[in-house]
């Protein structure tokens, strides 16, 4: 395994605890004590994935996300305390991937890292220029490249990802847990506010008012439909 994790969390306990579960599993680990020190090894070494606490002196795993997300599309999971849902929320908006809430486990740290890992990939993949259209929409599977009225729009994996199963499955009502557990993987179910975030930046791209939605609907208390 050659995959570079930066752990960043002003408790040395909770560093500690998350490189030795991830080096022994043969996961390659730099730690940080705060978003300044994050930055500095981020800027510098090829990191695939950021482990990151919220509430830290100097700067701040937000600040720190927002930062990152000018330049990265590296996955963040982001460390929150138990019930803080405003910064779950505000820690997507910066473009966090995942959310741990502390303290947690092994294996709810091993399977979140080996989901958002996976995640990050583009993980459909067409055979012989596969496209996907609907309405004005069009997307190329092997090329990862989606067009809106001709004009390239630009995507990370996940929105990628759950553009195509919206449009694979256009017209249909799909609730929340069936549309975490295809795009984000069998561990997700419950959290509805990946996909309020997500759904949330995808309007801002294929929708001519984000605030009054055309095509990427709401069904309250079910999930959403796509109708081009």
């Amino acid at each position: 395994m050659n995959v570079n994790v930066l752990v960043v969390d002003d408790e040395k306990a909770l560093r500690d605890f998350v490189r030795r579960n991830l080096e022994v599993r043969g996961y390659k680990v730099r730690t940080a004590s705060n978003g300044l020190e994050a930055l500095a090894i981020f800027q510098n070494e090829n990191i695939h994935l950021v482990i990151m606490d919220i509430m830290m002196p100097h700067m701040d795993g937000l600040e720190t996300t927002r930062r990152i997300r000018q330049d990265s599309h590296v996955p963040i999971i982001i460390l929150t305390a138990m019930g803080e849902e405003l910064d779950k929320v505000r820690a997507f908006d910066q473009g966090a991937d995942d959310y741990l809430t502390k303290p947690f486990g092994v294996g709810e740290l091993l399977g979140r890292v080996k989901a958002v890992l996976r995640r990050s990939q583009w993980s459909e993949a067409g055979s012989g220029g596969e496209r996907i259209a609907r309405g004005e929409i069009e997307v190329n599977l092997d090329r990862h490249e989606v067009t809106l009225r001709g004009a390239v729009i630009e995507m990370t994996p996940t929105e990628f990802n759950l553009l195509v199963y919206f449009m694979k499955n256009a017209g249909k009502t799909l609730n929340h847990r069936v549309i975490l557990q295809q795009v984000w993987g069998n561990e997700y179910g419950d959290e509805a506010e990946y996909l309020r975030v997500y759904v949330g930046k995808l309007r801002q791209k294929i929708e001519e008012d984000p605030i009054k939605p055309k095509i990427l609907h709401t069904a309250h208390g079910i999930g959403y439909r796509f109708e081009p």
